[in-house]
């Protein structure tokens, strides 16, 4: 079992090594991810609270996070941090305002936070789309890198933006960055494992890559599922459930006592 990485780890390794994140939802995946080499980690924050989340994950580095920006009061913020960290997180995901960044990482919590496409904020950006085509949007995404490196934060996910432009903010920034579709650059690439497992059954981004088909394998499931139902529904009715190999019973004489009993009872 090989150690747990720390942030110094991951700053060090920028350039050398490049990393693979994945999100997880359930202690199965996150069990999957860990015995199949997946360095780190993005989890919900309940997932982390779970203490077989560290049994079953525990070399990797872990990151809880939702998108809490709209909660305004960085005291909240920080009051949703610090038992994250106490349980076993590694770092926690930031998509809030850069005075909580400040006051996370003042309070010694790695940070990591979000540019290029925030789906949380997408309306600013123009919807689900690439950010940074523009030079207008390329220095949007770059000045978010340096307002939230000067603020503290170790990392940033850095999403749907043109690999060209990641690799150009790479080359300047003392920031890990996290991929999500913008290119090799980044120093981790970072996917959905629905996505990797074929678990989305809706859309699909252009930057993920498919590795398995769970969807049909669910969908399989659930008609065997439908298939065993009805037969069990169709025994109930036509009297074939129970069947005597499914039941006990008393001796004879234990009925007939019985029997006896209950008439004397009425």
């Amino acid at each position: 079992m090989g150690k747990r990485l720390t942030v110094r780890d991951l700053l060090d390794a920028r350039g050398k090594h490049s990393f693979a994140m994945l999100r997880v939802e359930t202690l199965a995946e996150a069990e999957a991810a860990e015995r199949a080499g997946v360095e780190l980690l993005s989890v919900p924050p309940a997932l982390i609270c779970d203490p077989r989340f560290r049994e079953v994950a525990p070399t990797a580095f872990a990151m809880p996070g939702e998108n809490y920006y709209e909660i305004g009061d960085t005291a909240v913020f920080l009051s949703w941090a610090f038992p994250l960290m106490k349980v076993g997180a590694d770092a926690v995901y930031c998509s809030g305002s850069l005075g909580t960044v400040r006051a996370l990482a003042d309070h010694g919590i790695p940070v990591c936070g979000h540019v290029g496409l925030i789906p949380s904020k997408r309306t600013w950006t123009g919807g689900f789309k690439a950010v940074g085509k523009t030079l207008e949007t390329a220095q949007l995404v770059w000045q978010q890198c340096r307002a939230l490196e000067q603020a503290g934060a170790f990392a940033v996910e850095i999403e749907v933006v043109p690999q060209s432009i990641t690799r150009l903010i790479a080359e300047r920034t003392g920031l890990f960055l996290i991929s999500m579709g913008a290119g090799a650059a980044g120093h981790a690439q970072y996917l959905f494992s629905d996505d990797v497992l074929g678990q989305n059954t809706g859309h699909v981004p252009r930057h993920a890559k498919v590795y398995a088909d769970f969807a049909a394998e669910h969908a399989r499931l659930q008609q065997m599922r439908i298939a065993a139902m009805r037969h069990f529904v169709d025994d109930v009715h036509e009297g074939l459930y129970p069947a005597p190999q499914y039941l006990v019973d008393s001796e004879a004489e234990v009925v007939d006592a019985f029997r006896d009993w209950l008439e004397t009872q009425d």
